[in-house]
């Protein structure tokens, strides 16, 4: 059986920052409320559920906005959105060494497969609106041996799923705060992690 590398999406292998900001703005703009697109860009991570109740959102209108939001994603954020340094070359490392790839994101699912398409990206397995620990049972249902991401949320899933925990710095998370929720390595961006792989004992089984 081959073995499994998950990554988290946005700022492990993407930055959207740029269009998600726009986004949320333009959320705000339309509805009325208050949202600060430049500080939900900053700290992207937690779902959009959480972000609004964060926000003030009263709870009832919180699936109106996320809609609104889903709705405008494709035009605004998908074109604004690059890859990280090394984020395509992790990617082709695990497969050069006979592994799979799974993205596990927060994000919607169907937006998250435009950023792949758009990027030229192709991944075994995809899955969407996942957070923390709520990421481990797609990760153990496909054995995934590491998770990856930029958020201490993420090492939080890696964990649960018994999943070795890879941080990398390129997102809202210090590099003490990924160690301090269990990473067991942590990577300035995704071009040291084809070499931590090759060069890793005990974690492609």
């Amino acid at each position: 059986m081959p073995f499994t590398v998950g990554f988290d999406l946005d700022m492990t292998l993407i930055d959207p920052r740029p269009g998600m900001a726009a986004v949320m703005n333009e959320v705000g703009a339309r509805t009325g409320h208050r949202l600060d697109g430049e500080h939900f860009a900053s700290n992207l991570g937690p779902p959009l559920d959480m972000i609004y109740r964060d926000m003030g959102v009263p709870e009832e209108e919180i699936p109106d906005l996320i809609t609104l939001f889903r709705a405008l994603y494709p035009e605004v954020v998908i074109p604004a959105t690059v890859a990280l340094p090394g984020a395509s070359e992790a990617l082709k490392s695990v497969r050069e060494l006979g592994g799979q790839t799974m993205v596990v994101t927060g994000k919607y699912r169907k937006n998250a497969a435009l950023h792949l398409e758009a990027l030229g990206w192709e991944v075994d397995h995809l899955y969407g609106e996942l957070w923390s620990t709520g990421k481990a049972e797609s990760l153990k249902l496909h054995g995934a041996s590491v998770y990856v991401g930029d958020h201490i949320g993420d090492m939080h899933g890696a964990e649960a799923a018994g999943a070795l925990g890879v941080g990398v710095v390129t997102g809202p998370c210090s590099r003490a705060e990924l160690a301090g929720a269990g990473a067991a390595v942590v990577l300035e961006d995704l071009r040291e992690f084809p070499e931590w792989l090759r060069t890793s004992s005990g974690v492609l089984s």
